[in-house]
């Protein structure tokens, strides 16, 4: 009798964020063998065996990939520094890292890197400052003349592919919507929370952002589908050695979206009135309303810390330039998969509040 084929096997950087997740999950359900790297080491969902390793450390990198022979391998992680120095040095480092810890096995057919709009925006020092591409942005963009650590985290990628002679693909995402907890930078999540908080405390649902991003239009990404363009870039041709945006491929303006976010919590709303009016100030101090929330509730995590990113909202909704994607080019490579946007997110809403994250 001839034994069953051994599975495709997949390794997911980052296993336990907001696209790591997704990407597991979809690549388990496929019938591929996925491993999920994460520092915390946390099984990221049901058939993803997890993996315990720091990217900072090269030598337990060796030793936590010891043995494992992927054919696809997904870089979704990266961490943020106080400047742009330590974020090129430490993110670069992660990805150098964990392709040399698997250099031995000689296995790896195909490396995809997520990054994001931060290679058209700058980096958060100079964010959206200076001389920029106009939207929609589109692939074949010049870097710009700043250090950025996506720049690094790409030159590593494309080092350790010609060192190597796997293909490789990148994709720039926009914000993303998707289903995470502890995730920096979530969207989805940080709302719901602020919403939560606003109906606890008798406060409007009050727009935190600019008045570009008010009244201009913008995009967002899917975490599945991103997962989906990844799966699909490995798998095809003309998704090799290529460079991708990745967005839902509609597009919106927050001052119809807000007051449908409102709605759905129950909440009176206040749009753009003048000044922006930032998440981090008008939330601060509100750990432990979030907490008797929780309480109330039955809510898996009581910790604000781990279900809002204040920050990472604001950055997004204050932003004074109007920010949207070209998709064209991985629709000509044959990646046509698209999303609602305004259905991603209450999708994602109802997710959270299945799994009692939020009320």
């Amino acid at each position: 009798m001839t034994a069953p084929a051994r599975p495709r096997q997949a390794l997911v950087v980052g296993a336990t964020g907001i696209v790591g997740q997704n990407l597991a999950e979809r690549l388990t359900a496929q019938g591929w063998e996925v491993h999920g790297l994460s520092r915390s080491g946390r099984a990221p969902g049901e058939g993803v065996h997890p993996v315990q390793a720091d990217l900072a450390d090269p030598a337990g990198l060796s030793t936590a990939l010891a043995g494992l022979t992927p054919e696809l391998v997904a870089i979704t992680a990266w961490t943020r520094q106080a400047t742009e120095a330590e974020n090129i040095a430490v993110n670069g480092a992660a990805v150098r890292n964990v392709l040399q810890a698997l250099e031995p096995a000689r296995s790896v057919r195909h490396a995809a890197l997520m990054t994001g709009l931060k290679h058209y925006l700058g980096p958060f020092e100079a964010y959206a400052q200076g001389e920029m591409p106009d939207t929609p942005f589109h692939e074949d963009e010049p870097r710009l003349d700043a250090p950025n650590f996506y720049y690094a985290q790409e030159d590593e990628l494309f080092a350790a592919a010609a060192r190597a002679g796997f293909t490789w693909s990148v994709h720039r995402s926009h914000t993303v919507f998707g289903f995470a907890v502890g995730n920096a930078m979530n969207m989805v999540l940080t709302l719901s929370a602020y919403a939560a908080i606003c109906r606890q405390t008798g406060r409007p649902f009050v727009f935190p952002g600019s008045s570009t991003q008010w009244d201009s239009v913008t995009d967002v990404t899917d975490a599945d589908l991103l997962a989906d363009q990844i799966i699909w870039a490995a798998a095809t041709e003309a998704g090799h050695d290529q460079a991708f945006n990745t967005a839902n491929g509609d597009v919106f303006r927050w001052r119809w979206l807000w007051p449908q976010i409102a709605d759905h919590f129950g909440l009176p709303w206040e749009g753009y009135e003048g000044r922006i009016r930032p998440l981090t100030e008008n939330m601060a101090g509100t750990e432990d309303v979030w907490a008797g929330i929780a309480a109330e509730h039955g809510l898996v995590e009581p910790d604000l810390g781990r279900i809002a990113s204040w920050w990472h909202t604001d950055s997004d909704l204050g932003r004074e330039i109007e920010v949207l994607t070209d998709m064209n080019k991985s629709r000509r490579a044959g990646f046509t998969q698209s999303r609602d946007s305004r259905d991603s997110f209450f999708r994602y809403v109802e997710r959270y509040r299945a799994a009692r994250i939020i009320p």
